[in-house]
């Protein structure tokens, strides 16, 4: 455990980026609708999240790119620049009431979601098989601070927002500039690689069969399978003591290679679908719940609370469902992040039954976060448990851009649906994106061996 102490620094650094990004994204989730409802209409308001959405989803495949070729240190923080760029991009587009410069900045700003969720890959990196999901979860946890501090800025934000010569819902991405500004600078700075834990003999839990002349690429050799040395320095991902970082590869497989190899693995393919449709779900009914609750006379500090709670629940149990899904197994705590998010959607219903009640409506946005967090983190251990750094990094890219093209889809449904049939058509369409991963959960628990760590071992596959 030699890598013990370098890993828990970099989990430090990578918490602490957490919640400056936290608090740069929560800080204009909440008025990211309103303000453009303010520039446009109801009816464009669901473009504003699936704008920021969107850019997260044409970043993904690239920032993954940038990890092989350069390592996590500079993808996140070349990551944070860009959102800093959109943030500023909102306010002037504020200011000028451009709708087309709005959702631009929105976009831009959306890379900062690209690159928080990236980090948690960058945690496991460093993690063994044991401690995997807790380590990625540790990371996760770490943004409930700022995800829940950033909604309850709004208000604040919107009284300096004229002070500063921005409109007052633009306000809150004053914040949103600060933060990501800072968290490239740390990461920038400060973060450096720690080495990925090998293993003579990989668990041959889950096994893709490799074509005759190959054999499965064990994680401990897929340094040299990736065409790199463990010791060399010259890597500009490497670390001050000539460590590389284990994202970094000259043999990288395309995301679309990636995909076709999830595609023909039970549990894999399982653990792709899953993280898409659990964050449509999540972002098809968040979205609307502050347009919701205005339509229903709430007022913004309302709506501000309401969003803390949801977030608190996408963050602040992550420890939890991580310490569940290396003990009890990833697949099983898949499963169950789907019931809840289902729950969620029946409580969302009610909400909308007893004309937008404030109380009904937290409970069903908590209970909603929570199982986008317990999905998020048993999926994404089993992605990141992708033996070979050939397969693993570009199918987490592939993985992240697809869950949230994904969620940029349905947000941009979302305003049309409310518009049409209220809160409750909106829950209803969110349950039903989750019927893909219901379908392919059995063949995943009969694939998978809970209660074992979990291993993808992963084969030659074609670029």
């Amino acid at each position: 455990m030699a890598a013990t102490g370098s890993h828990a620094r970099a989990l430090t650094l990578l918490a602490v980026s957490n919640v400056l990004g936290g608090v740069g994204v929560a800080s204009g989730v909440a008025v990211g609708a309103l303000l453009a409802e303010q520039v446009g209409s109801t009816e464009v308001a669901g473009l504003a999240q699936a704008a920021s959405v969107l850019g997260a989803a044409v970043a993904a495949i690239p920032l993954a790119a940038m990890a092989t070729r350069w390592g996590r240190r500079w993808s996140l923080t070349v990551g944070y620049l860009i959102a800093t760029l959109g943030a500023v991009l909102i306010l002037a587009a504020a200011v000028a009431d451009s709708l087309l410069v709005l959702l631009l900045g929105l976009g831009t700003f959306g890379v900062a979601q690209a690159t928080n969720l990236q980090s948690r890959y960058a945690a496991a990196d460093g993690a063994t098989l044991t401690n995997r999901a807790r380590s990625m979860s540790v990371v996760m946890w770490a943004t409930t601070i700022g995800s829940v501090a950033g909604p309850n800025l709004s208000a604040l934000g919107a009284d300096l927002g004229p002070g500063a010569g921005v409109p007052g819902l633009a306000g809150p991405y004053l914040f949103s500039v600060v933060a990501f500004a800072a968290a490239a600078t740390l990461l920038g700075l400060l973060l450096r690689p720690v080495p990925r834990p090998g293993r003579a003999e990989p668990p041959q839990q889950l096994t893709e069969q490799a074509p005759e002349s190959a054999g499965p690429v064990p994680e401990a050799a897929a340094g040299s399978r990736s065409g790199r040395a463990a010791t060399d320095s010259t890597d500009p991902g490497a670390g001050a003591q000539g460590s590389v970082d284990p994202a970094v590869t000259s043999r990288a497989v395309g995301a679309l290679a990636a995909l076709r190899w999830a595609i023909r693995h039970p549990v894999a393919r399982f653990a792709v679908v899953l993280i898409a449709v659990a964050h449509a779900t999540m972002a098809m009914v968040m979205v609307m719940t502050p347009l919701h609750m205005q339509h229903h006379g709430m007022g913004l500090e309302l709506v501000g609370i309401v969003i803390s709670l949801h977030v608190l629940g996408m963050y602040a149990f992550s420890p939890v469902f991580g310490w569940l899904a290396d003990r009890l197994g990833t697949v099983r705590v898949a499963v169950a992040g789907i019931g809840l998010l289902a729950l969620a959607t029946v409580l969302g219903v009610l909400a909308a039954g007893t004309g937008g009640g404030s109380q009904l409506t937290a409970v069903a946005l908590v209970v909603l976060g929570l199982g986008w967090s317990a999905s998020l983190i048993a999926a994404s251990a089993l992605i990141a448990g992708v033996s070979s750094d050939e397969v693993r990094v570009p199918l987490q890219g592939a993985t992240d851009a697809g869950m949230n093209y994904a969620g940029a889809a349905v947000a941009a449904l979302a305003g049309p649906i409310l518009a049409a049939g209220g809160f409750a058509a909106v829950n209803l369409a969110a349950a039903a994106l989750l019927i893909p991963a219901a379908l392919l959960a059995p063949s995943a628990l009969r694939a998978g061996t809970p209660g074992e760590p979990d291993e993808l071992v992963s084969s030659a596959v074609d670029r």
